[in-house]
């Protein structure tokens, strides 16, 4: 039998895991799990991701995408506007929508601390943000405002509270020279 041409399989494949992540938490991740969500033979999860940590690097990388195209949207390029209501708005948007792919970013985000191949993904996301951020202010006030912006989100998950956008705008202006 011809093998089958399927130029998307590998994304299929990553938002398949994304998916049992979101259903199962990093615990439920297998190949076996991705191939049933994906609906592929399970040699297809191996052929593309010889390990789940490979799997999850992926996962994490596209998940940090989501977010960075939210904050890429709402900052202007033209260093323009209220920074401390912008970056208030980005994370009013983030959280406003579906938490369950935000929970999720986190769980793969904080799954680094447990596995060093997750790290460099994590890494790159937090220099990638701050080169954003820093095109409005200077690159230790962006990590710091990253940083918040975190806090915020991590407390907002974890508390199950909603979130305040004014509280946020107010405490990131604090950071803004």
């Amino acid at each position: 039998m011809p093998r089958r041409y399927d130029p998307d399989r590998r994304r299929r494949l990553i938002d398949a895991a994304i998916r049992v992540v979101g259903r199962d938490g990093i615990a439920g991740l297998s190949h076996r799990a991705v191939a049933a969500e994906a609906d592929v033979p399970l040699g297809s999860t191996t052929y593309h991701f010889a390990t789940l940590e490979e799997l999850m690097v992926a996962a994490l990388r596209q998940s940090n995408e989501n977010f960075g195209r939210v904050l890429a949207e709402r900052l202007p390029k033209d260093g323009q506007g209220d920074l401390a209501a912008d970056l208030a708005g980005a994370l009013g948007v983030w959280l406003g929508g579906d938490r369950t792919g935000v929970e999720l970013e986190y769980e793969l985000y904080l799954a680094a601390l447990r596995r060093p191949a997750l790290r460099p993904v994590a890494a790159e996301w937090t220099e990638d943000a701050t080169a954003l951020l820093a095109r409005r202010t200077d690159p230790v006030t962006a990590r710091a405002l990253l940083a918040l912006l975190d806090g915020i989100c991590l407390q907002v998950l974890l508390t199950g509270g909603s979130y305040d956008e004014e509280y946020a705008r107010a405490a990131l202006a604090r950071l803004i020279p």
